[in-house]
């Protein structure tokens, strides 16, 4: 075989192995990225879709009137002041959950509902989970703090 064909299928030997090995790596990450969205921003990507299999995350404002706790239930829900987003969590509420404030709820999507498997709350007066902030920010509902 000719030097200069044994290099050309080398080459491609290489470029063949480097992007299967992209394509795999791209794959299984796939599969574990959990997308952030407020409830307008759902609304605008998926429209009218009631499930979502894969684990989203959403995040605002928790709306005033609307959280209804019995015993370890909890069903809320969630607004970015545009539209919002009806919450039902299995477990214990963190201790700084409370109306109006800013949460990140993690779960699936079934019948336009969040089914949480894990709800953020933020960790002090002056502390707002970032995405919420830039997406509050961004749709112009909400300012950001003052700073002193």
């Amino acid at each position: 075989m000719n030097p200069k064909y044994k290099r050309l299928l080398i080459l491609f030997l290489i470029l063949s192995i480097l992007g299967l090995a992209t394509k795999l790596v791209l794959m299984a990450l796939k599969e574990n990225i959990i997308y952030f969205y407020t409830p307008n921003e759902l609304k605008k990507k998926y429209g009218n879709v009631k499930n979502i299999e894969n684990k989203i995350r959403i995040g605002g404002l928790v709306l005033e009137d609307s959280v209804v706790i019995n015993k370890n239930e909890s069903i809320f829900e969630i607004t970015d002041k545009k539209d919002n987003i009806k919450v039902f969590f299995k477990g214990q509420l963190p201790d700084l959950f409370r109306e109006g404030q800013g949460i990140v709820a993690e779960g699936i999507l079934k019948d336009n509902k969040l089914i949480a498997n894990q709800v953020l709350a933020k960790h002090d007066e002056n502390y707002m989970p970032p995405e919420v902030a830039d997406a509050l920010i961004k749709s112009g509902v909400w300012q950001g703090e003052k700073k002193k």
